[in-house]
């Protein structure tokens, strides 16, 4: 099996059917490239393929998976996002959302204008890890405890992020779950997973001791840490939570959140300098709506349709997950197909937004076939398009995701021209895309401070 997973799944897909069986090792596992298989397994029998894939290499960073992406569907469950979703979507916490992500948009700015002074390139993707990795941690840390600890500085951010990608993947040992000890450390993985899981638990251990002391000058609204520890340590609820879960549910909105929006940003960044005319039309869209006001306010934001189209296009060619990973609680039928207990079931959602019986031009850089769509993120009803997954597992955070995509797009484009280095061309920024968490391509991109003139 090649890399990436995805792209070779769907190859065999079309040699053998958007429904197959595959025997990885001494895993059974059934591979759907189908939106009617998906539909089923995500709507009409979702209770019964809602648990997911305990993959071995996630296990030690989930704390023996009590994270709520990985943890197995059952009560525990159910409470753990009731009190996420709770917290994502009240009032307060989208009001700080919104003023904590106008702030680090305009330190964002910033920083990239220092660059379009001499211009000089910048590093897109480091430059939105940061954005993110600040952002997130105020919202949902409640402070700037991450950049305190100076753990952006000298890529030590990106390092661990990359480590976590690297363990967190499929390896030899989720194949053969009798032999993972041998195998594990013959490929030096568990060295590797080890290392990894001490820099993130001692990354979250200052977090939560930063939370316990009371001399902690306490923030108008309660954060995530907040609520958990609360709840663990009134012990009302059904479950009784200890630090280590407080640790892997908050790994969970850390890592997705800081590296998913900054993948994305990256990749429509990459499509837009390839589509110039698609960057034209985007910009001309912004600034004849912002105009000279300086900058993209939150509310601005319902007037960008075009801008809006790049971002659910960006998402169809770039999904936030490749594969949804399931797997069965009891015997089914999915397409008349026996599947029994314990074998487990990939979704390739890169591949069915790549679909050319439900897409057309599928391959192409097209945002002008949103318009006028109905088709939103939530991967519930059209399941050509699942961006952030579907079925009872679906993120809870989609709403926050794409405000934080679009509200940033917009600022980059209305505030900069964007120009490829010198002796770099378009076609040279056709990369082979990574599996995992997304792209790991450094885009480097020449900043050009737009100039506003009164007629703009």
């Amino acid at each position: 099996m090649k890399q990436p997973h995805h792209q070779t799944l769907s190859l065999l897909s079309k040699i053998y059917g958007p429904v197959m069986l595959l025997q990885y090792g001494r895993v059974s596992t059934f591979v759907i490239s189908s939106v009617e298989a998906s539909e089923q397994v995500l709507k009409t029998l979702d209770t019964q393929f809602c648990t997911r894939i305990q993959l071995a290499g996630r296990k030690r960073l989930s704390y023996n998976y009590v994270d709520m992406a990985l943890t197995p569907y059952g009560e525990y469950w159910r409470e753990i996002r009731k009190i996420c979703v709770v917290e994502l979507r009240s009032r307060k916490w989208v009001q700080s959302f919104k003023v904590v992500m106008a702030e680090e948009i305009d330190v964002l700015i910033d920083s990239i204008s220092s660059s379009s002074s001499n211009t000089t390139p910048v590093n897109f993707l480091e430059m939105l890890t940061v954005f993110a990795h600040k952002t997130i941690c105020r919202v949902a840390f409640g402070s700037t405890t991450c950049q305190s600890r100076n753990i952006t500085d000298n890529g030590r951010l990106a390092k661990i992020l990359s480590e976590v990608a690297v363990v967190t993947g499929l390896s030899a040992s989720d194949f053969f779950p009798t032999l993972s000890w041998i195998i594990d450390r013959i490929t030096g993985i568990h060295g590797k997973t080890e290392k990894c899981f001490h820099d993130v638990d001692n990354f979250l251990q200052q977090i939560i001791e930063e939370h316990e002391n009371p001399e902690r000058v306490k923030l108008e609204h309660e954060d995530i840490i907040d609520v958990l520890l609360k709840v663990k340590n009134a012990q009302t609820s059904t479950i009784r939570l200890t630090n280590d879960h407080v640790k892997a549910i908050v790994a969970n909105l850390y890592f997705a959140g800081v590296d998913s929006p900054a993948v994305t940003l990256n990749w429509a960044m990459i499509k837009l300098v390839k589509n110039p005319k698609a960057m034209k039309k985007v910009q001309e869209e912004i600034r004849s709506y912002v105009g000279s006001k300086g900058k993209v306010k939150e509310s601005d934001l319902d007037n960008f349709q075009y801008l809006k189209q790049i971002v659910k296009e960006t998402l169809r060619l770039h999904p936030i997950t490749s594969f949804l990973l399931r797997e069965t609680m009891k015997h089914s039928k999915i397409d008349g197909y026996d599947i029994y207990p314990k074998t487990w079931v990939l979704i390739n959602t890169w591949a069915m937004g790549r679909n050319p019986e439900h897409w057309q031009s599928p391959e192409e850089f097209l945002p002008e076939r949103f318009k006028d769509s109905s088709m939103n993120f939530c991967g519930d009803q059209t399941f050509e398009y699942m961006p952030f997954g579907g079925g009872r597992r679906v993120c809870p955070a989609i709403n926050m995701s794409i405000a934080l995509l679009e509200f940033v797009l917009a600022n980059v484009l209305y505030t900069f021209d964007w120009e490829l280095p010198e002796g770099l061309m378009r076609e040279d920024l056709n990369k082979e895309e990574l599996s995992g968490l997304g792209s790991r391509y450094a885009l480097e991109l020449v900043p050009i401070k737009h100039v506003v003139r009164m007629s703009d």
